[in-house]
């Protein structure tokens, strides 16, 4: 794949194009995405670049020194697709992890003129003031998305720019999280030499991946089972509804099979991806795999059947606290779309018919190249583990184009800075602050602290 993406973009190519950076950050692996937007306005990944992930554990890091080693190493594979060409500086950064809450919040806004329509001003003013809500010691509010409005009480309006009113309503999904482990990934970004553009919630990232906007309207669960975590995020009426990360994912089944079959976490994880069933009663008994034993010792034998029944204990355990969520979410009863299952735990063999049988809801697998242009390296995307990274991509489209447009999530050589008749131009766009504008300054006040100990390093 990066031969493909090397000889499909040359030099004057490159320099000449606008791009957004995804920067997935995960457990078992660190990825960025680039995307620009093709002739025809659709969004195409141009390049990509992995490496291990060594510095994180359960999606929240644990290490900054080696996380940030294990970001400059797909910073350099990925620069290297484009034969170097492509300076990344700005990423769109995912987050997950066990401390992520969401909760669901009633605000009023009063309007200062009733003469005036309710404009796009009005409605960042109200989420702007969501941002300011007073949270517990530690926590902060991460992303806020309004749902239904009510405007001078009338109930159920989605969009209500335009509409003549003085009260506003709304009720918002407010996702929040720890400050210090926002802190953390902004430390190692920073100190790999970039810089947080924006951070997104990962289950919100791989639903714009891998959900049609159809499944959305007629209610579905996205569920992305990641190397350390399983995201869950419910759709409802085309709005989220509601969002949780389960702190169990792939990694804690690899475990299991180290320690059931007692062999080493590599051959473990060998297993799992090339052998691995999430129903042990598709798999025959007299099947058998050999794994070479350690030093003078003989080949350990371990039958299909018995790794099936260690994978589907695991899987039962997740699933159960998926429907949990779905349960307490409210909208179980309400869901036609099913089930979407994606990340790279959803590669286990006969994982819908388990999940179909355990919550009896519909499910499928979710590719993250749905919204992609076609292109000759499609088919090297599809694979559920790039959900996040190419969401992560899609979701910075949508807030970059809501800036000014020289302010690209990515910059590549030979930028050319604004010229000042440029910005005289797009005066009455800057004094319209987007939400991606407005969540740009929350965080730099969480942040701050943060960027202040870099500076002063470099003094």
């Amino acid at each position: 794949m990066d031969k493909s993406f090397a000889e499909k973009n040359n030099n004057a190519e490159v320099k000449r194009m606008r791009v957004v950076v995804g920067l997935d950050i995960g457990t078992t692996k660190i990825a960025f995405f680039v995307g620009r937007k093709n002739e025809h306005n659709k969004i195409e990944i141009i390049a990509m670049g992995k490496s291990e992930s060594l510095g994180v554990m359960r999606g929240v890091v644990s290490n900054i020194e080696r996380t940030v080693q294990s970001i400059n190493a797909a910073v350099e594979a990925t620069q290297n697709t484009v034969d170097g060409n492509l300076k990344i500086k700005n990423v769109h950064v995912g987050i997950a992890g066990q401390h992520i809450k969401s909760m669901q919040h009633r605000g009023i806004y009063t309007r200062r003129t009733a003469s005036e329509e309710i404009s796009q001003v009005d409605i960042d003013a109200f989420v702007d003031d969501m941002y300011q809500m007073v949270m517990n010691p530690g926590e902060a509010i991460i992303t806020v998305i309004p749902q239904e409005y009510i405007v001078d009480g009338e109930p159920e309006i989605k969009d209500p720019i335009g509409m003549a009113g003085v009260r506003l309503e709304a009720n918002f999904h407010i996702i929040t999280g720890q400050v210090t482990n926002v802190q953390n990934i902004t430390r190692c970004v920073d100190r790999a030499g970039l810089s947080v553009k924006d951070i997104i919630l990962e289950p919100i990232a791989s639903a714009e991946a891998v959900l049609s906007e159809e499944e959305k309207e007629a209610g579905v669960v996205l569920v992305d089972i990641g190397g350390g975590t399983t995201d869950v995020a419910i759709f409802h009426d085309g709005l989220i509804r509601h969002t949780a990360v389960i702190p169990f994912g792939g990694n804690v089944i690899t475990q299991d099979i180290k320690e059931g079959c007692r062999i080493m976490q590599r051959q473990a994880e060998m297993l799992k991806v090339k052998y691995g069933s999430a129903l042990a009663s598709e798999s025959k008994e007299n099947e058998v795999v050999c794994i070479p034993g350690l030093r003078g010792r003989d080949p350990k034998e371990i039958t299909l059947r018995n790794l099936a029944s260690i994978i589907q204990a695991r899987m039962e355990e997740i699933i159960e606290l998926v429907n949990l969520e779905i349960k307490n979410s409210g909208y179980e009863k309400k869901l036609i779309g099913g089930i979407v299952v994606t990340g790279g735990g959803s590669q286990l063999k006969h994982l819908t018919q388990l999940i179909e049988y355990l919550t009896g809801m519909d499910a499928r697998i979710g590719y993250p190249t749905e919204h992609l242009a076609n292109s000759n390296d499609i088919e090297a995307l599809s694979s559920p583990m790039f959900a996040t990274g190419i969401g992560l991509v899609l979701k910075g489209f949508e807030s970059v184009e809501a800036l000014k447009p020289w302010e690209d999530g990515a910059l590549t050589q030979d930028k050319e800075p604004a010229t000042q008749e440029q910005i005289s131009n797009k005066e009455e766009k800057i004094k319209t602050h987007s939400n991606a504008e407005r969540r740009g300054e929350f965080f730099d006040r969480i942040l701050g602290p943060v960027r202040k100990f870099f500076d002063d390093s470099e003094d």
